[in-house]
């Protein structure tokens, strides 16, 4: 695949970023294509490997390795080489519907599975795949493909995250009639207000939405399924319903002075930001600010790495994360090897941009909070953390984290956002179709189906798995379809 040698002539060149004290002037994306030729030689370092775990997307060690849709990846990074567009845009749609999302946003388990990367650098997977996409559509590749024919099926999709969408096209190319409902202002869901515009600037997303209703999709927005739109009505109206709502219920932190004003859920803070950001570019003020406030950020995730890049571009006066977790180590550890996901320290962007900032990097380890301090207004003026340490139960061998004697400290604090996950879907919905909820709070199904305890209701996404990551929400979309597919024709041609 691609030129044979490849990986030994070339090394690999990521897209270049704007430096991070100029970047947190705007909530732009930041990186910048390679040119041509350099972007055909880094499509040529895909070796012709013959076995491309790339696209495998199993679990190993309960750990996804590979591209969950099995994107063929070798193929597309061989016709992007050749200078063959077209056909690499083929390829890359035909197990992909989103690519300008998975490109920016995926943490390319792809290139973590490269054959490359065992011994060197990974091919550049991700940029490559968005090199094709935007070169399809800047070019006029990327097209309505509207059905032939239409079955006569209505499909009702509620909720216009990843999965949503993804089940909304793949369902509506079949040829069914799909309504896409949406409880927000705008459609997108976690894409439109989960993530913030420097990640995902939101024209990418109105550029998608708009090709989907060119192609024969319905959008109802400001449609809040079980509470201003009825349950029943969309059962009455439809042949089949798939909710796709999300994992939206975020979890808390209990601790000593939770009420105190200036502590905020981080979905909560970042949808706000872009909501104000697209509305009026922040001139209005809806948002929570974090502009001249010591802020500390409670997780260590993705999530919490884009609260750290907003409350810098607020303009904050400090920023701390917290991460109860030790520090995972700077490379693989002997027992987690190629091509197991590695689990190893990033430093992602809103860190770097903490560094160059503050000239520290914001993370601690191995502490948590253990009391939020107001002041005499009720207002949170500090937190008193406390370190933790890894323990084993003496009985059932688990391992658990608990609290260091006498390592409390108190950080200033005026703006604290909670960024510890979620729990699983808001129970609303799921009472207003009468669907059955697992022990995870996530919608009961059969294990690998999507149908539900109530007929002709199917589930997709993180309302159905958990938390997880767009791209897996993609692969949930395609899957439920062929499901919901061949429950409406006896059979499905979907792949």
């Amino acid at each position: 695949m691609g030129k044979p040698t490849g990986f030994l002539d070339y090394t690999r060149e990521d897209c270049s970023a704007v430096a991070p004290l100029e970047r947190i002037k705007n909530f732009n994306e930041f990186h910048s294509p390679l040119n041509e030729t350099k972007r055909k030689q880094q499509a040529g370092r895909c070796m012709d490997c013959g076995v491309p775990f790339c696209q495998n997307g199993k679990a190993i060690k309960g750990m996804i390795s590979g591209c969950p849709l099995n994107n063929l990846i070798p193929e597309w990074n061989d016709f992007l080489y050749h200078d063959r567009k077209e056909q690499a845009l083929e390829r890359l749609l035909m197990t992909n519907n989103f690519p300008e999302f998975t490109s920016r946003v995926c943490p390319a388990l792809c290139e973590k599975a490269c054959t490359c990367g065992l011994n060197g650098d990974p091919v550049s997977v991700r940029d490559n795949e968005n090199t094709i996409i935007e070169n399809g559509f800047a070019n006029g590749l990327v097209t309505p493909q509207i059905p032939k024919q239409r079955s006569g099926k209505k499909i009702a999709v509620i909720g216009s995250g990843p999965s949503g969408l993804a089940t909304a096209d793949t369902l509506n190319k079949r040829g069914h009639s799909v309504t896409v409902f949406e409880r927000d202002d705008r459609v997108g869901g976690l894409l439109m207000y989960g993530i913030p515009n420097m990640k995902l600037e939101k024209h990418i997303i109105d550029r998608r939405v708009a090709l989907m209703k060119a192609e024969g999709v319905e959008f109802v927005t400001n449609a809040d399924v079980g509470r201003n739109k009825s349950a029943n009505e969309i059962l009455d109206n439809f042949d089949a319903v798939v909710l796709a709502c999300g994992s939206s219920n975020p979890r808390d932190i209990k601790a000593d002075g939770r009420d105190a004003n200036g502590i905020h859920f981080a979905v909560d803070f970042l949808k706000a930001t872009t909501k104000s950001l697209l509305s009026s570019n922040l001139e209005d003020g809806n948002y929570i600010s974090a502009k001249d406030k010591n802020v500390v950020i409670i997780g260590g995730g993705d999530t919490g790495n884009d609260c750290v890049g907003t409350s810098l571009r607020h303009g904050c006066k400090s920023v701390t994360q917290l991460e109860m977790m030790p520090k995972l180590p700077d490379e693989r550890a002997d027992s987690n090897p190629w091509p197991e996901y590695p689990r190893v320290c990033k430093t992602d962007y809103g860190q770097e941009e903490a560094i160059a900032v503050f000239g520290n990097d914001p993370r601690i380890y191995e502490t948590t909070v253990k009391e939020f301090i107001k002041d005499e207004n009720g207002n949170l003026s500090a937190l008193k953390t406390v370190k933790m340490q890894s323990a084993v139960d003496a009985e059932t061998g688990r391992r658990f984290m608990q609290e260091v004697e006498n390592s409390e400290q108190i950080i200033p604090c005026e703006l604290c956002l909670i960024a510890v996950g979620f729990l699983g879907c808001q129970s609303y919905i799921a009472e207003a179709f009468g669907v059955e909820l697992n022990e995870r709070t996530n919608v009961r199904t059969e294990n690998g189906k999507f149908a539900t305890n109530v007929e002709k209701v199917f589930t997709a996404g993180d309302m159905h798995i958990g938390q997880s990551l767009v791209v897996r929400a993609i692969r949930e979309g395609r899957d439920v379809s062929a499901e919901v597919d061949k429950y409406l024709m006896g059979y499905t041609n979907i792949g």
